[in-house]
């Protein structure tokens, strides 16, 4: 059972309204964790930045490798929504995350995500030295910031015990 409720559009606030009517018109829906998350307006807005990060991060790695950086941290911090959301995504797109073969690139992206969760603070300095290659300084800011920030989510959803989305129910293991 979830820790803390989703608001609910009748009793919300006209802010809130406003936030949940934007989710409808982008989305067609609005995910249970924003809907708990609208409790608070700024964790809201600041949670909202994945998706400005996941644009820019997705310019230089392509959405590909942005889905499996996001599924890699996701299954790493046990989160049951973000890894779910994740699985469908690949599962959409025919992807065995287990049996599949990744380029270099998606490799050491996975691996910086997977690091990232389980302990960023011993980061290979081989790793660093491929994604140096590849990328330049702001490039890697913005890499860690983003993975920083799914990790947010997957803390929320986790923390919170925000329950799982029906449409993702079908994916679940």
């Amino acid at each position: 059972m979830a820790h803390v409720s989703q608001v609910i559009y009748e009793n919300a606030s006209l802010e809130v309204k406003e936030q949940f009517d934007d989710q409808i018109r982008k989305n067609g829906r609005i995910t249970n964790m924003k809907k708990t998350l609208l409790h608070s307006l700024p964790a809201f807005h600041t949670l909202m930045e994945w998706y400005t990060l996941a644009g820019e991060v997705e310019k230089f790695i392509g959405k590909r490798a942005l889905n499996f950086y996001c599924y890699a941290i996701s299954t790493q911090n046990s989160c049951l929504i973000c890894s779910t959301f994740f699985s469908k995504i690949l599962a959409d797109l025919e992807i065995d995350f287990d049996n599949f073969s990744f380029t270099e690139e998606e490799s050491d992206i996975i691996e910086y995500g997977q690091y990232l969760v389980n302990d960023p603070g011993n980061i290979p300095d081989e790793l660093f030295s491929k994604l140096k290659q590849r990328y330049n300084e702001e490039q890697i800011v913005l890499l860690t910031a983003f993975g920083s920030i799914m990790i947010a989510t997957n803390l929320i959803n986790t923390a919170l015990k925000v329950e799982l989305d029906d449409v993702l129910v079908p994916y679940s293991k």
